[in-house]
């Protein structure tokens, strides 16, 4: 079993930067973000493998965000740059559960409660 808690989540304003971390207790081969606004589907963010670190990125993300972990401190994080309003939503990290791909919300099995990040225009 996995358990993940994210913090980090806030207010900001249009083009500021702000970081969401997620501290993982358990293993799981892939960590991922996703999001969630009011009213639309879960979307995906990002993923990390935690062994190798390979990085992959859903289009909201590229070339904007960046996630990394740090396997000392069983925590991965998510840095956001040049936010926009649309970015605004809740912040969910989660655990793949080894099979499936990685940006589909069915390959992960266990998921943090969120951390809502809201972005002013």
């Amino acid at each position: 079993q996995v358990q993940l808690v994210e913090s980090g989540g806030g207010l900001v304003q249009a083009g500021d930067s702000l970081g969401v971390s997620c501290v993982v207790s358990g293993y799981s081969s892939y960590i991922g973000w996703f999001r969630q606004a009011p009213g639309k589907e879960r979307e995906f963010v990002a993923a990390i493998s935690w062994n190798e670190g390979g990085t992959w990125y859903g289009d909201p993300a590229k070339g904007r965000f960046t996630i990394a972990r740090d396997m000392g401190k069983k925590t991965v994080y998510l840095q956001m740059h040049r936010l926009k309003p649309e970015d605004t939503g809740v912040y969910y990290c989660a655990a793949h559960r080894g099979s499936g791909s990685i940006d589909r919300i069915g390959s992960y099995d266990y998921w943090g409660q969120g951390t809502q990040v809201t972005v002013g225009q």
